[in-house]
């Protein structure tokens, strides 16, 4: 019985860590990212929630943050990055990689 008594702080608090992830919005929309450059905190886990405006899909690819998600068109997906260290982190849309570009700065 005493050890519900230990769980159940973890398990009422652990709504709240998840709560407190900030979220980012990044928009896709005539193949391009907007905002294209971005500023997160540094040293705190955060969700990108990317919009895909566009009919197409896009391809969410950043090598510097090891990630890669694909966006159908006019939908939307999350992006969980990080703690980042201070600095930036380009990423781009693999299928408009002439357009679609991007940077996080972590601060």
């Amino acid at each position: 019985m005493k050890s519900w008594l230990l769980v159940l702080p973890l398990l009422l608090a652990a709504p709240a860590v998840l709560a407190e992830v900030p979220v980012f919005e990044l928009v896709i929309k005539d193949n391009r990212f907007h905002p294209e450059t971005l500023e997160i905190p540094a040293g705190q886990r955060v969700k990108l929630l990317v919009k895909n405006q566009d009919p197409g899909p896009e391809e969410f690819e950043s090598y510097p943050l090891n990630r890669e998600k694909i966006i159908t068109g006019n939908s939307s997906g999350v992006i969980y990055v990080g703690p980042l260290e201070a600095g930036e982190y380009d990423f781009f849309g693999d299928f408009h990689q002439d357009t679609a570009k991007g940077r996080l700065i972590a601060k």
